[in-house]
């Protein structure tokens, strides 16, 4: 296992190591000192496929996420036409990480959801996506990003310590994400490391 590297810092909201791109998907929290937990989700568009984008260059996620993707460019997209979804961190399979909601804000990634008795999981939990899919084991990169922004929002946002949930967890009878090969032990593992680290 990989050397940790050192926690980013989280500053206002923005995490110092993502690109930042502005969803407009997104609202406001109804406390803004309630953020209790982080959900990890996957996402690939179209399934299962990885790295693709549209004519501009803009990945298909990054683009359903900014409300701009092209809806006509595969089969698949007008299956979700219309759809207005949003995360605060996406991981590609590459490790590149982008922020398109501040995470003092409400992103748009849980949808009809429940953890620990209490519903509407968006209100008070950070949504992370990976680039991936339940049925291929994600790539080394990510879970070293995952587990370094893990432990800033530990840092940032003590309430969430302990709170590390799947969308699959939190949805089970909409969601399966983020899969069966979504190695938590490593994870948690990963994550103590950094923690001790820094």
């Amino acid at each position: 296992m990989p050397t940790p590297t050192a926690i980013p810092k989280i500053d206002a909201g923005k995490i110092a190591t993502a690109d930042w791109l502005a969803s407009p998907n997104f609202n406001a929290r109804p406390k803004t000192d309630d953020i209790q937990a982080i959900v990890i989700h996957n996402i690939s568009l179209p399934p299962d496929e990885f790295g693709l984008s549209d004519a501009s260059g803009l990945h298909y996620v990054k683009a359903l996420f900014l409300n701009q993707l092209d809806w006509d460019a595969h089969p698949y997209f007008l299956t979700i036409k219309g759809a207005e979804v949003s995360a605060h961190l996406f991981i590609e399979r590459s490790g590149q990480l982008t922020q398109f909601v501040n995470f003092n804000d409400r992103a748009w990634h849980a949808g009809r959801s429940s953890y620990l008795g209490r519903t509407e999981c968006n209100d008070f939990s950070i949504g992370i996506e990976l680039e991936g899919s339940d049925f291929v084991p994600f790539t080394e990169v990510q879970y070293e990003v995952l587990a370094s922004v893990i432990a800033a929002i530990y840092q940032a946002y003590p309430k969430t310590r302990r709170h590390l949930t799947g969308h699959s967890d939190i949805a089970p009878n909409r969601k399966t994400d983020p899969g069966e090969y979504f190695d938590w032990q490593k994870l948690r593992q990963m994550v103590a490391k950094h923690t001790k680290a820094n």
